[in-house]
């Protein structure tokens, strides 16, 4: 078999065996359900092993025999290697497009209103933003580097912290004005309309309303009433209106602060944030001349606005 044929062989085995279905693996590679049949079948007449079962319904979904399902991990494996090594060949300099995962809220409030200046500084290099509200993976997204909030551990990447986080009270200046002599007392807080983070929900680090107010000692019972978003820009933009009291993230808020759409309540008030920000990207890339420098960018963003 020749070579081209062995490796497309081997591309069409592992896409069926993943999708379980010969007709999902072509519409991934880009050819008919034949074409990838006739490739899996020569890969077996070759070997002289079957890597499916068979079965005469047709309707099934394909099974993975058990010598196939011992040899996928070292293949897929083999495959990302492939893929780093080629990312490598095409990656010489600091040109070229730069992949970037960052969650939508973070590329809204922070990343998109700073990066011109990155490409200011690197006009050869052109930067594709992929927001997603979940992680991504690296190799198959095409994945360069990232930022992610966490705690900073992530399997196969490798994360510096960017900047630490605390968590406070904002309104709009008007609701203050509206609401100042109810707003003297923290305690107030819960007669007041408070606009809820839900991005988050599922990590029992996140900072809610209920953690920032037993950390300052602020314990009776209130409602969990009020708006509830799943997108910490928007929170903070439904504050900006006015609609209520939102719990602030540093980070997310700096800009709002900044140019005093927001105002920021009861600043004697700490509580930080058990999650950070991180940059991270795949170890073996750590090297690659533009990934480095948007890293040392963010990095420098982020000092900056520590002073501001």
């Amino acid at each position: 078999m020749k070579t081209p044929v062995y490796l497309n062989a081997l591309r069409a085995f592992e896409a069926s065996a993943r999708h379980q279905s010969f007709s999902a693996a072509a519409e991934e590679l880009n050819v008919t359900p034949a074409a990838i049949g006739q490739l899996v079948r020569s890969l077996e007449e070759w070997l002289g092993v079957s890597l499916f079962h068979r079965n005469t319904g047709g309707k099934a979904r394909l099974v993975a025999t058990e010598i196939a399902l011992i040899a996928l991990p070292d293949i897929r494996a083999g495959f990302d290697r492939l893929s780093i090594g080629l990312e490598k060949l095409k990656t010489n300099s600091s040109t070229g497009v730069l992949t970037v995962a960052i969650s939508p809220a973070f590329a809204a409030k922070w990343l998109l209103p700073r990066i011109d200046k990155f490409q200011e500084m690197y006009p050869e290099t052109d930067v594709r933003i992929d927001t997603n509200l979940k992680p991504v993976d690296f190799i198959s997204n095409g994945i360069d580097i990232g930022v992610r909030y966490g705690r900073g551990s992530w399997s196969g990447l490798k994360a510096e912290k960017l900047m630490d986080e605390e968590v406070f009270p904002v309104c709009s200046p008007s609701f203050y004005q509206e609401y100042q002599q109810q707003l003297q007392s923290p305690q107030s807080l819960l007669n007041l309309p408070l606009i809820h983070d839900l991005s988050m929900d599922n990590s029992s680090d996140f900072t809610t309303w209920d953690t920032w107010l037993h950390f300052n000692q602020i314990t009776e019972d209130h409602s969990e009433r009020g708006m509830k978003i799943n997108n910490s820009a928007s929170v903070l933009q439904a504050a900006i209106d006015g609609r209520g009291i939102a719990l602030a993230r540093s980070v997310m808020a700096h800009d709002d602060l900044k140019t005093g759409r927001l105002m920021r309540l009861y600043p004697e008030m700490k509580c930080a944030s058990t999650l950070a920000y991180y940059i991270v990207y795949r170890d073996e890339c750590h090297t690659l001349p533009k990934l480095l420098a948007f890293r040392d960018w963010l990095l420098d963003e982020a000092h900056i606005d520590s002073y501001q």
